[in-house]
């Protein structure tokens, strides 16, 4: 994978308003690109969020860093990527 990679020019900047984007590194800084990308997707824009991620990671790196992650991803965000990759689906949030 290119480390020169420009995520400002795959995702939108909004996505990390609390951080220098360009100082991101599709590499180094997966951890916080996945997360970050599926915490704002919707049903509605799902599909081109994915894509956005898949460009740059695996499926295996992308089920794990949101199975993995603090961010508090949405449960039907979990059921769009485990129905996508055909994994057992999962939950982030625990319903009470």
């Amino acid at each position: 994978m290119k480390q020169t990679v420009d995520i400002s020019n795959i995702f939108p900047k909004y996505l990390f308003w609390d951080m220098d984007f360009r100082k991101l590194s599709p590499q180094r800084d997966k951890d916080i690109i996945i997360p970050r990308a599926l915490y704002a997707t919707t049903s509605d824009s799902f599909e081109e969020d994915i894509e956005r991620l898949e460009s740059l990671y695996t499926k295996k790196e992308i089920l794990n860093h949101l199975k993995n992650t603090r961010e508090l991803i949405s449960n039907e965000v979990c059921e769009l990527v485990s129905k996508r990759y055909h994994t057992t689906p999962f939950v982030r949030v625990k319903k009470r």
